[in-house]
C-alpha cells in the first residue's frame, strides 16, 4: 500500500486515487515545525517521563534522524528549508495567543532568545535559512509566513515536525485554505501517541494535504 491508498478516512474510503505528485523545485519549500529543545527534555517526574517514553523514542530514533536526512537532500537540491518555532517576542509572553496562555500541558512561555525555544541541534538552520517565530499553533496565522511564501513564489509546502494533531494540523489546514499544495511527511512527524498521530493523518489526508513517507517524498522532486 502506497500514499495513494493509505490514511483514508470515512470521507475518502471510496475516492479514486490521486494523480502523481510532481514538485517543481523553485516552487517548493520544506517547513519544519516546532522541533525544539523544550520538547526533547525528559521530565524530572518519573511518571510523566514514562508516559512520554514512546514519543521520545520516536523522535530520537525516527523523526529527527529522518528529518535531518530530508533537510540535507533539500539543501543539496537547492530547495528552500524554512523553520517555524513557538517563541514569544515579549519575555512575559503577552504576545502569545490564548491557546498558549491557557493552563495545562499546552501552556508555553518560550521567549525567542531562550535555549528551550531553539531548534534542536541536529536540525539547526544553516546560512540564510528562514526561521519564523509563531505565537499560535498555525505557522501561517502566527507569523508572516504567508507573505514570505508568496513573495518567494512557493506553491508546494512539504510539512514535517510536531505535534501532528496540534501545530501540524493547524498549519496544514491554514496552508490548504490559502491554496498551497501541502504534503505531510509521515515519518518526519509525531504526536503525543502513535494513535493520535495516525488518527490525525487520516483526518488531514486527501482534503488538506497528501500524506507520504520520506522515501516517497524523495521521488517527487522534479526539475
Amino acid at each position: 500500500m502506497d500514499w495513494k491508498t493509505k490514511y483514508r478516512s470515512f470521507y475518502y474510503e471510496m475516492a479514486p486515487e490521486p494523480e502523481d505528485i510532481e514538485l517543481k523545485k523553485s516552487e517548493t519549500a520544506m517547513l519544519v515545525i516546532d522541533i525544539q529543545n523544550t520538547y526533547l527534555q525528559p521530565s524530572e517526574d518519573p511518571e510523566t517521563r514514562k508516559r512520554w517514553e514512546p514519543f521520545m523514542k520516536r523522535m530520537n530514533t525516527q523523526v529527527i534522524p529522518t528529518t535531518a536526512k530530508l533537510i540535507q537532500k533539500f539543501r543539496t537540491e537547492g530547495i528552500d528549508v524554512i523553520f517555524a518555532r513557538i517563541a514569544c517576542l515579549k519575555n512575559d509572553g503577552r504576545d502569545r495567543s490564548l491557546s498558549q496562555k491557557k493552563p495545562g500541558w499546552n501552556y508555553l512561555l518560550l521567549p525567542k532568545e531562550s535555549d528551550e525555544s531553539q531548534v534542536v541541534p541536529e536540525l539547526a538552520p544553516q546560512g540564510d535559512e528562514i526561521v519564523i517565530c509563531k505565537t499560535t499553533d498555525s505557522a501561517l496565522t502566527g507569523s508572516n509566513l504567508r507573505l514570505i511564501l508568496n513573495n518567494m513564489g512557493i506553491k508546494n509546502v512539504v510539512v514535517t515536525g510536531i505535534f501532528t494533531d496540534q501545530c501540524i494540523s493547524s498549519s496544514v489546514r491554514s496552508l490548504a485554505d490559502e491554496s498551497f499544495n501541502v504534503i505531510v511527511v509521515e515519518d518526519c512527524c509525531a504526536a503525543g501517541t502513535d494513535e493520535l498521530h495516525y488518527q490525525e493523518l487520516e483526518i488531514l489526508n486527501m482534503i488538506y494535504c497528501h500524506v507520504v513517507s520520506s522515501e516517497e517524498m524523495l521521488g517527487f522532486l522534479a526539475e
